[in-house]
């Protein structure tokens, strides 16, 4: 690492470089096309951040190009090239969709020399020659996995065939989906990998825990852990419409929640994520697509509203908590057929049930100890009092006296007695017959009719 850089690292509080900061580094500074595996939180990227920009060159054009599949990871990992780049006096600018089109337009006409964003986004300021692709020397694909499959793996491909023929390309993910060789095959360049999965140690302990609990009973126990003291949670959601329907009984409810789903105008999504950020809100309701790579400092709590259904989308979710040495927890909530499955679907993974005890989340059921009978509780007693008196005094002991059952009694009441009543007796009402309204008037018509006569 380049002295200036180096002496940044140490005064952001870091030590020593990750698994994947180290494994990359070189590879990346030597112009090598590479495919970084490495776990979530574990500095992916900071590990293509630092070694691109000691070799960009301030006042050159846009020289980088971050691929990011949301809105929030592209204005993430733009924020970390801002920070770094002002090392080296590098500028660094996001192109999203669902932002200001013009706005963006304008940054790019200050020749930023990075460049990060969605690949739709950036297809339409390429098409339109707004953001050109002349000096670009690196282009990274960040979560891999998610950019590399269906139309955006043609978006991708796209914009890498618009770029120079000897781009250096550079694929970080926390999972596998195509192999060296297949990404070879489809853009047309050698790629080295570097796998450090097994080795990374930067995830600390994370608690995999299960919520037996019906669907209809979901919502009340996610309004149970929002009044929890100090607790945080990022609720995943398999669909949308889940998503806002239950974001709409926790307001009604009046729960500290907000929402961040990929339908959202980017000025609601930043307002979300500012609030999480800030400990303003207790929940954050997400989709799996809309939270890919979001790094939020000492998370306490993914709550899995809906059940990933394949392992990929799991790792993803639970990677948002524990990052960096940090201790984190998932809360996996469903009924038993639905944990049942989950536990097929990720075998290796040692699931534990959760208990909401004394006003906290916990894995650990505390042990009542049980009643002792009478008989007992009195001997234990009675070795106490032994042990207090003299051990050569004589002990007698007094036969056991049954308490007699006392009966309440109640005075006679006495014979022929009147109630007194105060102002005179009242009178008897006479008794009507009770008849309907119809027959009561065909009597009167009866009686007019006899007095005619």
């Amino acid at each position: 690492m380049d002295k200036e850089f180096e002496q940044f690292f140490q005064q952001q509080g870091f030590k020593t470089a990750t698994e994947i900061q180290m494994a990359v580094y070189e590879p990346l500074k030597q112009d090598r096309s590479v495919i970084g595996l490495a776990p979530t939180g574990s500095g992916k990227t900071l590990a293509f951040t630092i070694p691109l920009l000691e070799k960009t060159v301030p006042g050159d054009g846009t020289q980088i190009l971050v691929l990011s599949p949301s809105q929030e990871l592209a204005v993430q990992t733009t924020d970390v090239f801002r920070q770094w780049g002002a090392v080296n006096k590098i500028k660094a600018t996001s192109l999203t969709g669902g932002a200001n089109m013009q706005r963006q337009i304008e940054r790019l006409k200050k020749h930023p020399e990075v460049v990060v964003g969605t690949p739709g986004r950036m297809l339409s300021l390429i098409h339109e020659s707004r953001l050109k692709l002349k000096d670009i020397q690196t282009i990274i694909v960040d979560e891999a996995d998610e950019l590399l499959t269906g139309d955006t793996l043609d978006e991708v491909r796209e914009i890498v065939m618009a770029s120079p023929t000897d781009v250096q390309l550079g694929f970080f993910s926390a999972t596998q989906t195509h192999t060296p060789k297949e990404l070879e095959t489809i853009f047309g360049v050698d790629i080295e990998e570097f796998d450090v999965r097994q080795t990374d140690k930067t995830q600390g302990e994370v608690i995999h825990g299960l919520v037996r609990v019906a669907d209809n009973k979901k919502v009340v126990y996610l309004r149970r852990l929002a009044k929890l003291k100090h607790f945080q949670g990022l609720v995943f959601f398999n669909h949308v419409s889940t998503l806002e329907h239950v974001a709409a009984e926790l307001k009604h409810e009046h729960v500290s929640s907000v929402k961040l789903a990929g339908h959202q105008v980017q000025t609601e999504r930043a307002t979300a994520m500012r609030k999480f950020r800030k400990g303003e809100a207790k929940l954050m309701l997400t989709t799996e697509m809309a939270a890919r790579g979001l790094d939020i400092a000492n998370l306490p709590a993914v709550i899995n509203f809906d059940l990933p259904q394949d392992a990929i989308a799991y790792t993803h979710r639970t990677g948002r908590t524990g990052r960096m040495g940090n201790t984190g927890m998932i809360v996996n909530m469903g009924n038993d057929h639905d944990l049942r499955n989950l536990r097929k679907l990720l075998p290796e993974t040692t699931f534990k049930p959760l208990y909401l005890m004394h006003g906290k989340l916990t894995d650990e059921l505390e042990e009542v100890e049980p009643e002792r009978p009478a008989e007992a509780t009195n001997e234990a007693k009675s070795d106490e009092a032994k042990s207090e008196v003299d051990p050569n005094a004589t002990v007698v002991m007094m036969p056991a006296v049954t308490p007699k059952k006392v009966t309440k009694k109640y005075p006679a009441k006495p014979k022929n007695t009147k109630l007194a009543y105060i102002g005179g007796k009242p009178k008897k009402h006479a008794k009507h017959n009770k008849h309907s309204k119809k027959k009561g008037m065909r009597h009167k018509n009866i009686e007019r009719n006899d007095r005619k006569k």
